[in-house]
């Protein structure tokens, strides 16, 4: 997938994967892995600025196979935030399937 794209939708697959239920990090990476290919350096910065912006709080939870994960919750805040993101993408990617229809010449 095309870097930009990726960098684009990320914020918006992170609130939307977090929304369904609370999660840790390395099991949000592993979920949005499953959209678009991410390492942890780019996810933790992500988590960090979005609990920073109050899109998320966290809590901790003991494990036992080592030390406590960090969970996060979307907040009322965040669930808006989503809801605007979700709003602007079906606009911007219906605007541009709709631009390319008749455009693409298939091989």
């Amino acid at each position: 997938m095309n870097i930009q794209f990726k960098k684009g939708v990320l914020e918006l697959i992170v609130l939307v994967s977090v929304n369904k239920r609370d999660m840790y990090g390395y099991e949000l990476i592993v979920e949005v892995s499953k959209i678009v290919d991410i390492n942890e350096g780019t996810i933790y910065p992500l988590l960090k600025r979005l609990t920073n912006e109050k899109y998320f709080d966290t809590y901790l939870v003991e494990s036992n196979e080592g030390p406590p994960r960090k969970y996060y919750k979307i907040t009322n805040l965040g669930r808006e935030k989503m809801e605007e993101l979700i709003s602007s993408w079906r606009l911007f990617s219906e605007s541009v399937n709709k631009f390319m229809e008749g455009s693409v010449v298939d091989d």
